[in-house]
């Protein structure tokens, strides 16, 4: 009775044993193993990371074990399978290591060692073993075939993130042309940030897709961005004036306007620099921070304008002649307006001339060809009816004195 008792606990130790040995072997999946690494604190994950790294060195010491016999054929296959389940090990260590480190842990020396055992080994002195070793890891599910997997992964959410820009871009673009009082620049600024953000958003995802952690290159992002921002405080001036600009819409795409000591019509913006195309057709790039520190001037803001104008008589011409010819002049012209009504007056007894002043409203667009045709009439019937455009002049007056 005694030793049947002695064989049955012999039994169910073996058992449990086995038990035991089949659930080390028992890789969970990544989304399993996170799940259960979720609540645990920073000593129970120092814990953690201590079973996998011994889980891995003992894979290693077994892989060591049949690279050291020298053996071809079959027994490379073995190796490969056994390296696959080394790189599946160190893909799970990583896992524990990375949720370490977010709850405070310090894992350097635990991925100096991950690094250090990480890829397959080559016997370049036997090419028959080289090659049996990379045709088993290409073809095996946890080798070149699960890294084609994560390279097209990789592709297709780079590609829908491009398409997903465009698509997000012009939607977006679409909405804010409906939108009343909308600038172009606006349009534009929020077009180009949608499409660059979703590309960039698309970019992270898609490294996540290949297994990189990315916690690290978004911290680093932060820390650089941090840097840089001290470094270029002038460009994030231009930046912020950017905004500014954005926001109260001083100017639009197609104004005529004097920023920054540079006039012309408005071409384009980013949110560093204006771009400014001038009537002699130069392309000039100023800063946001300069326009916006300096008078703006928009000449196209509104949608009508008056036009100044100033013409000088003789002295002994007719002022009354003058007068009616002006007033007829620019009242006929179809392109100055009724109402506001034009202002013609006698204004200044100068030096030379009796200057007469003009003040024809018209549209904002007929500004120059009213000043230019007005120009022309009024030279072309002054000299009709005899008036004079004097030029300047003095009177010298001579004295004799008498010794």
């Amino acid at each position: 009775m005694v030793l049947l008792c002695f064989v049955l606990c012999l039994a169910s130790t073996a058992k449990c044993a086995e038990v035991e040995r089949a659930d080390a072997d028992v890789i969970p999946t990544r989304e399993e193993l996170r799940l259960q690494l979720r609540p645990l604190t920073d000593e129970e994950l120092k814990k953690q990371a201590d079973a996998w790294q011994v889980r891995v060195q003992k894979k290693i010491a077994e892989v060591s074990q049949l690279q050291l016999e020298k053996k071809t054929g079959s027994t490379n296959k073995e190796i490969v399978g056994l390296q696959e389940e080394q790189d599946e090990l160190l893909n799970r260590f990583r896992v524990v290591l990375d949720e370490w480190e977010r709850k405070g842990g310090d894992a350097k020396k635990y991925r100096a060692y991950a690094s250090a055992v990480s890829g397959l080994e080559f016997d370049f002195y036997n090419l028959q073993a080289t090659f049996m070793v990379l045709k088993n890891w290409v073809m095996s599910p946890q080798g070149g075939l699960r890294w084609v997997g994560r390279l097209f992964m990789f592709g297709s959410i780079l590609f829908a993130s491009w398409m997903l820009s465009r698509v997000l871009s012009r939607i977006s673009g679409e909405a804010l042309s409906r939108v009343e009082g909308a600038s172009s620049l606006l349009r534009t600024f929020l077009v180009n940030f949608v499409r660059q953000a979703i590309l960039i958003l698309g970019f992270v995802v898609s490294l996540s897709a290949l297994g990189i952690n990315t916690s690290p290159i978004l911290a680093l992002i932060g820390g650089a961005a941090f840097v840089i921002g001290l470094a270029l405080q002038g460009t994030l001036s231009n930046f912020a004036q950017g905004l500014l600009i954005l926001a109260y819409r001083p100017f639009d795409v197609g104004d005529v306007i004097d920023a920054g000591g540079v006039s012309g019509i408005v071409d384009s913006m980013n949110m560093l620099s204006t771009t400014i195309r001038t009537f002699d057709n130069k392309k000039m790039i100023v800063p946001n921070g300069k326009i916006g520190g300096d008078t703006i001037t928009n000449a196209t803001a509104s949608s009508t304008r008056r036009i100044d104008m100033t013409f000088g008589i003789g002295y002994d011409d007719d002022v009354t002649k003058a007068q009616k010819i002006l007033e007829q002049i620019i009242t006929e012209h179809p392109l100055v307006m009724k109402d506001p009504a034009p202002l013609i007056k006698m204004n200044e007894l100068g030096d030379s001339a009796i200057n007469f002043i003009a003040r024809p409203w018209a549209k904002t667009g007929d500004y120059w060809t009213v000043f230019w045709e007005v120009t022309a009439a009024v030279k072309e019937e002054f000299d009709s009816a005899g008036i004079s455009f004097p030029y300047p002049q003095q009177d010298v007056h001579l004295y004799q004195v008498k010794e």
